[in-house]
């Protein structure tokens, strides 16, 4: 299939451009923000109200956009800061890391809940529940901008993205969205509402009515499991490569993702 060159800025107003890789952000944020707060009015995860919800959103904002970016330049491309030290500061020529947006957004939380007295692993429990949507969103803009395709393929569905060598190749942005994005915001409903089902059981709470950790963990493990095997069929960046001629960047961070997330399950366990 030729892929259509669609013009990666969707509106032009001539000073402003609005970008669909902004308004993937966008939409991703915002309807992950409505779904948290039916979550968490039904479920009671982190016990916050609407004004706490509203703060953790601008928190949450704030984490993903700095951690995104600087994730990406010093994972991805550590010479920029050398180089040209201010290119670090425009987004717009794209170019964020999800997994230094964890980081960010995880930095974002502590300081939320240093400033409000919440319960770091119930908040990050919460925010679990809703990540997929917005990585769902933004491997959609990925196959829209034709950036981060796949290896080269002779399947039916290969794809000949415009600026590549124009062989087909894996849409692997949709594979990405798909079991990173809807079947992973699947399981972590599954997730959810097994985990009320031992609440409301008493199978493993005593004194206190939560299991904090335990969403986190299913979410680092599942993604982790997603990201390690969608990207063999993803083609590495062209200045990274394989490391050790085996493994992508992308799979070696996922390695102490996987790691944590066992570590979280199994303690709540206990």
């Amino acid at each position: 299939m030729l892929f259509p060159n669609i013009d990666p800025i969707a509106i032009n107003l001539g000073i402003i451009s609005i970008r669909w890789y902004g308004i993937s952000y966008i939409i991703g944020i915002f309807l992950g923000a409505y779904i948290l707060q039916k979550i968490e009015k039904k479920f009671k995860i982190a016990n916050l109200n609407s004004k706490d919800l509203e703060n953790l959103l601008s928190y949450i904002i704030i984490g993903i956009v700095i951690g995104g970016r600087l994730g990406y330049i010093l994972f991805y491309t550590p010479d920029t800061i050398l180089e040209d030290f201010w290119e670090i500061f425009k987004i717009w020529h794209g170019g964020m890391s999800f997994h230094g947006g964890l980081i960010g957004v995880i930095a974002s939380i502590w300081i939320f809940c240093l400033r409000t007295g919440k319960v770091f692993m119930s908040i990050t429990d919460l925010i679990s529940c809703v990540t997929p949507i917005g990585l769902f969103f933004g491997r959609i803009a990925n196959f829209v901008n034709a950036e981060l395709y796949g290896r080269k393929t002779d399947v039916s569905w290969g794809v000949i993205f415009p600026y590549s060598d124009y062989h087909p190749r894996h849409p692997s942005q949709l594979y990405e969205a798909m079991f990173e994005g809807a079947v992973l915001f699947l399981i972590m409903l599954c997730t959810l509402n097994f985990r009320q089902y031992l609440i409301n059981k008493k199978t493993i709470i005593t004194k206190q009515k939560s299991i904090p950790g335990l969403l986190s963990g299913i979410f680092l493990v599942f993604y982790s499991i997603f990201r390690i095997a969608i990207e063999i069929f993803r083609e590495p960046d062209s200045h990274i490569g394989y490391i050790f001629d085996i493994f992508s960047l992308g799979q070696i961070l996922c390695i102490p993702m996987i790691i944590l997330g066992i570590i979280l399950i199994y303690r709540k366990e206990q």
